[in-house]
């Protein structure tokens, strides 16, 4: 008989908040080697000072050196660890990470996401359309805060969104580390088959979604970089923001003053969506880094050719990144938050994130002004690398 998986201290919640060992944590020593989901062990970086050195440093702090790591019980070649890393910007340094940025860079701009902005009204509406029609209660998650995204990123890359089902959950099963890592490599080399058919699909003719555009314009992009490419903004474009929607709301449903503050003064959304994502911190982590040489991190020195991981919810709620961390207040705005990260590896994404959720949340709650959740105990999803809820019940 298997014994159950352990949840990794920088995965470990109490319902919105890190568990309070991440605190003491990084308010103690601030650095401890940790075993990871990968089953090998980490350096964790708990104060916000040290997760900005990190994420800021490609050069001592490589993304690429995973490279050279070999998972327990994952046989692979070198001709297969290539063709898995192709395209993902989370697995390259400069100058190679730069070179693909560039060429995703002029479709995440503010102008590029303000065109998609009717888009997204239309889409949102139509959900809420949808919730309202069905009648009260409804599961917020699979109603609103899970296809929003869904579809949104559908359009963008050229996915067909009859296929969301099985998009989600293949992801869903990909970022759970109680999964065994044979199921989850498995579910990888799915995905990977998905995507490349639709790149196949995309290279013979074009369209004016981003597969289509990257192929007809970047010729230089090989189809297994496009594979990489695609696979990475389909996972990160709809899991993120469905659960910051989802466990966002419960944020505020929990939070009446905030709700009530924000319902008031919608103008305040920028800010509240900013505190959100810093109090929620959904990404437990970024990328596993990899030493290149000696570094020294609150007194700790850590060698050459270390893994270093660092705990972004522990870092957004340091008391030397803001006063009263532990507090909800949407009026601070949190400037400076890592919770999509900090430097060359900053999320590609976020403007396109921050503006789902900037019209999502105040037409969610114009339309259901009493909106409640029904159930006392919240489905956390515990073992995904990405926090959220798997259901909530909600009545208005």
């Amino acid at each position: 008989m298997s014994e159950s998986p352990t949840l990794p201290l920088h995965m470990r919640r109490a319902g919105f908040d890190p568990d309070p060992e991440l605190g003491a944590l990084r308010d103690g020593e601030g650095v401890r080697l940790t075993r990871t989901p990968l089953g090998v062990d980490a350096w964790l970086v708990t104060r916000y000072e040290d997760v900005r050195a990190v994420l800021s440093d490609a050069e001592r702090f490589s993304n690429a050196g995973m490279v050279n790591f070999r998972l327990p019980g994952v046989q692979r070649s070198e001709e297969e660890l290539a063709e898995i890393r192709a395209g993902n910007l989370l697995a390259f340094d400069p100058p190679e990470h730069t070179r693909l940025r560039r060429v995703l860079t002029p479709e995440f701009t503010l102008r590029r996401m303000r065109r998609l902005e009717p888009r997204i009204t239309r889409i949102v509406e139509d959900h809420l359309d949808a919730m309202e029609g069905a009648g009260s209660p409804a599961d917020l998650v699979s109603s609103f805060a899970l296809p929003v995204p869904s579809l949104v990123i559908c359009e963008l890359l050229g996915v067909p969104y009859a296929d969301r089902e099985d998009f989600q959950r293949r992801t869903g099963r990909l970022l759970d580390v109680s999964a065994p890592i044979e199921e989850r490599m498995a579910v990888q080399a799915e995905s990977r088959a998905y995507m490349a058919e639709l790149v196949a699909r995309a290279q013979a003719d074009p369209g004016e979604e981003l597969l289509g555009t990257l192929a007809r314009e970047h010729e230089d992009l090989t189809a297994a970089e496009l594979v990489g490419i695609g696979g990475l903004l389909l996972l990160a474009g709809h899991e993120t923001t469905a659960n910051m929607l989802g466990l966002g709301t419960l944020a505020l449903l929990r939070h009446p003053d905030q709700l009530e503050l924000l319902k008031k003064e919608p103008e305040r959304i920028d800010a509240a969506v900013e505190e959100l994502l810093r109090w929620l911190s959904i990404v437990h982590s970024g990328t596993v880094k990899t030493t290149t040489t000696e570094v020294e991190l609150s007194g700790t020195r850590i060698g050459p050719g270390e893994l270093v991981m660092c705990a972004l919810p522990a870092a957004n709620r340091d008391p030397g990144f803001l006063p009263d961390p532990e507090a909800l207040d949407i009026t601070r705005g949190a400037p400076g938050h890592v919770a999509f990260g900090h430097g060359v590896h900053h999320c590609l994404g976020a403007p396109l994130a921050r503006m789902e959720m900037r019209i999502a949340f105040p037409a969610l709650l114009r339309r259901f002004p009493e909106l409640r959740a029904i159930e006392p105990d919240a489905h956390f999803r515990s073992f995904s690398v990405v926090y959220g809820l798997s259901s909530l019940r909600v009545a208005w």
